[in-house]
């Protein structure tokens, strides 16, 4: 295991140390094929709990087979927080921008897959909250991405009735479209950028 101080950064291969210590008992690491069960139970709770739309197909597929959206891509990666035995948060980042539909068509043009690095996927079991997992994952991932090769945008796009889930990203985000203020509210959801770190030795 590669030790780390709260607060530091965990570059290294494919952007993230293997392990690192980041709060106490909580360990961040890439995620192995060990994890995926876990994961794949923090986000079906969370989209089931949290986000109260269940398990949609055409939202969720990557949940299902995590290995081939997130583990076998280059480009892609999953980190997982484990606090002892136990997946407690995750964080990912997949290679393909939003589409239209459903998203609004200006939005799919200025964030393109391929040079879109998306983050998804970033939930925190509610007992493990507010120790600043998600922030600490959030910094992993854009460390990931800037490491790639490529990406030249970092997006998102959150469901502002998850509790706290808006106030958070406005915190560290720039808002680009809040799909409420469109006519018909849209899909609800608001679409962030944020900024794209400098690669590792820049």
């Amino acid at each position: 295991m590669v030790g780390a101080t709260a607060g530091a950064t965990m570059t290294g291969a494919r952007g993230v140390a293997p392990a690192a210590t980041v709060r106490q008992g909580y360990v961040l690491r890439t995620a192995t094929a060990e994890d995926v069960g876990g994961a794949r139970a923090v986000m079906l709770d969370t989209v089931y709990h949290d986000l109260r739309s269940g398990y949609v197909p055409r939202w969720h597929a990557d949940i299902i087979d995590l290995e081939d959206a997130y583990l076998r891509p280059e480009r892609c990666t999953l980190l997982v927080v484990r606090y002892g035995d136990e997946v407690v948060a995750t964080g990912a980042v997949r290679d393909r921008g939003p589409q239209a539909p459903p998203n609004p068509r200006w939005i799919a043009d200025r964030f393109p897959s391929g040079s879109t690095a998306q983050l998804c996927r970033i939930y925190v079991r509610p007992e493990h909250r507010r120790h600043g997992l998600a922030r600490l994952l959030v910094r992993e991932l854009g460390a990931f991405a800037a490491n790639a090769g490529g990406y030249t945008s970092l997006y998102l796009h959150t469901d502002p009735a998850v509790p706290g889930a808006e106030p958070f990203w406005r915190s560290m985000a720039h808002e680009v479209c809040d799909e409420r203020t469109l006519p018909g509210g849209g899909q609800g959801i608001i679409h962030f950028e944020l900024p794209l770190p400098a690669p590792a030795g820049a």
